[in-house]
């Protein structure tokens, strides 16, 4: 019988969670809605339901293995969800706990960055790389790092939060109740932001004017963009400015051989990543300059969230038998 695991990508408004063999391979995902305003007990019993309807339409039997959750705000060594904005259940939801109680199988809780940076190390453009960092651009900016091939987690397992490290001293306003954090700036409301700036700074034609503030997304923007439009444009070489300014940060602290981009802003491509790559190789150290590639995940968007909470549970079983392997040696 084949091994499995379950990935779940625990999300404010949407759930993911998919069949995932150690090899990467999908075998089935499914989507709900997160529903928060039940009790958390409530809404994973019926998670889990799906999960076994999930797995009974498959051809053949699976032996699961593990769960690996992805939410942000996830504190991996306690395994609880902390003061989730996106989520009105409890400011700790111990999610591990009440997995592990409800199937008797190994649960782990990873933040969705980081989920998406093991992702990338196990199945995408970063597997056999020993140092890198994975970026997603999406409501906010995820980040994850990975040292000597092993994801650098920090005590509570929030490591890596640069989304919320300062770029501008009294800049915009941010969910974390500080200000100029750079998700701000770089992340999908980010561009957003710009562009109403840009309309309100300047008389430059752009079909963005016709479109209603509601309506109004990185969507509409990035067609714009590929169309010509200037104001666009701008915005696009403005957020990739502030994006490589703090890439070259990161290559300063960390050396990474490659810094990976993902999520829905990393669709617009070279609009946003030449600007990135050409800010952050400006501000490098010479020892830096021209040796960090900057790559585009070539993980889907629907399945990277998934897969890298599968990579996190995947990775959890290997220490463990790891650990028990060694234990055996040591009693030998």
């Amino acid at each position: 019988m084949q091994d499995g695991v379950v990935g779940v990508d625990l999300g404010g408004t949407y759930t993911k969670f998919g069949l995932v063999t150690k090899e990467g391979d999908l075998l089935a995902y499914d989507i709900i809605p997160t529903n928060s305003s039940i009790r958390y007990q409530q809404f994973f019993k019926e998670l889990l339901s799906h999960i076994q309807e999930l797995q009974s339409s498959l051809d053949k039997p699976l032996n699961l293995r593990g769960i690996g959750i992805g939410a942000p705000t996830g504190n991996t060594r306690d395994g609880t969800i902390e003061s989730a904005s996106n989520l009105e259940w409890d400011n700790h939801v111990p999610i591990v706990e009440v997995f592990e109680e409800y199937t008797n199988l190994p649960a782990i809780l990873v933040n969705d960055a980081n989920a998406s940076a093991l992702g990338e190390l196990l199945y995408g453009v970063a597997k056999g790389m020993e140092n890198f960092v994975s970026i997603t651009l999406g409501t906010g900016l995820g980040c994850g790092i990975v040292v000597n091939g092993e994801l650098v987690m920090g005590k509570q397992g929030h490591a890596g939060e640069i989304g919320h490290t300062t770029v501008f001293h009294n800049g915009r306003e941010c969910s974390c109740g500080r200000t100029g954090c750079v998700e701000t700036y770089v992340s999908a409301p980010g561009i957003v932001t710009t562009v109403h700036e840009l309309l309100a700074e300047n008389g430059l034609t752009s079909t963005l004017r016709n479109i209603t503030d509601k309506d109004l997304d990185a969507r509409e923007i990035t067609q714009a963009a590929l169309a010509g439009d200037k104001v666009a444009l701008e915005a696009f070489e403005y957020t990739g400015q502030i994006l490589g300014l703090k890439l070259a940060d990161m290559v300063a602290c960390l050396n990474p051989e490659a810094i990976v981009i993902s999520g829905g802003l990393a669709k617009a491509g070279s609009l946003i990543l030449e600007p990135a790559k050409q800010n952050m190789e400006k501000h490098l150290l010479d020892i830096f300059k021209n040796k960090v590639d900057v790559l585009t995940s070539d993980l889907s968007e629907k399945n990277i969230a998934i897969l890298g909470a599968a990579a996190s549970i995947w990775k959890e079983l290997e220490r463990r038998d790891a650990a028990v392997y060694e234990g055996e040696k040591i009693k030998e």
